[in-house]
């Protein structure tokens, strides 16, 4: 199986692990606003932990589709902020910090992030030498906004894609490297659940798989539920992503994504 370093230390993925989301932004779109106060951070940190999430993942900037884009010296700030804060009440916590610009990537990892999370899948031209220069876990995301693709080509494209990205990656000196499919972005309904059956099919790419479909649309305009209610939705698709191969799960919902994990667990060992 695999293991990623965080922190200088090795963490299993023999098992699947949890990042816990921390949005600090006043829209993204489920938590949009709940954590923009140092104690309301600090106390939705301590929830992650206790909860058993392995990471928590530090957004400052939301990509929910439409999103207004806080400046890139806006968001170094508030992320240095935040990451100062929490390492200095949590100090052995593992932090991603999610973000596509690599000015703000260096000085996250300046600070202590343990990953970056780039759902653009280096748009920023300098991220890759900026992972690589401090051997930095990279979360490696497929996002197709700009370029329709049919279904039928989907799956053709991704791979051809992590395949050319990770080259560089490596070329670069980056060894931890997290495959992300990217749901929601740039692909239709149809695609994300197409993604779920065949996620399995990226393991040939031989890096872990993190899913991150916590309560997205793509469970909502099946169910026809709100954010609010399709904590169902999120729960049954963790569960078939854990073993069609996911590694990482990205969660809101960390204690139920835990009880999933656990009981998943359990029948393996049977």
């Amino acid at each position: 199986m695999f293991s990623i370093s965080l922190n200088q230390k090795l963490t299993s993925l023999n098992t699947p692990i949890v990042m816990g989301i921390l949005n600090v932004t006043e829209d993204s779109f489920f938590d949009g606003g709940r954590y923009v106060t140092e104690d309301a951070v600090l106390k939705r940190t301590e929830q992650i932990l206790e909860e058993g999430a392995t990471l928590i993942d530090l957004g400052a900037v939301s990509t929910r589709p439409n999103a207004v884009v806080s400046d890139e010296d806006e968001e170094f700030e508030t992320v240095k902020k935040y990451l100062r804060l929490i390492f200095s009440r949590f100090p052995k916590a593992h932090v991603s910090v999610d973000t596509f610009r690599a000015k703000v990537a260096e000085m996250a990892i300046g600070e202590g992030a343990a990953m970056i999370n780039d759902v653009s899948g280096g748009a920023d031209s300098e991220m890759f030498d900026v992972v690589g220069k401090h051997s930095t876990p990279y979360v490696l995301t497929h996002n197709n906004r700009t370029t329709p693709l049919s279904t039928k080509e989907l799956i053709p494209n991704m791979l051809s894609f992590f395949g050319n990205a990770i080259e560089k990656l490596i070329a670069k000196g980056v060894k931890d490297i997290v495959i992300d499919p990217g749901f929601g972005f740039g692909k239709t309904v149809e695609q994300n659940f197409h993604l779920v059956n065949q996620l399995e099919t990226f393991s040939i790419l031989n890096f872990p798989i993190l899913a991150g479909i916590s309560r997205k649309s793509m469970i909502r305009e099946v169910l026809g539920t709100s954010v609010a209610d399709s904590l169902t939705g999120t729960t049954t698709l963790n569960t078939i992503l854990i073993s069609h191969g996911a590694s990482i799960l990205r969660v809101h919902d960390v204690k139920q994504c835990m009880e999933i994990i656990k009981i998943m667990n359990l029948l393996h060992s049977l």
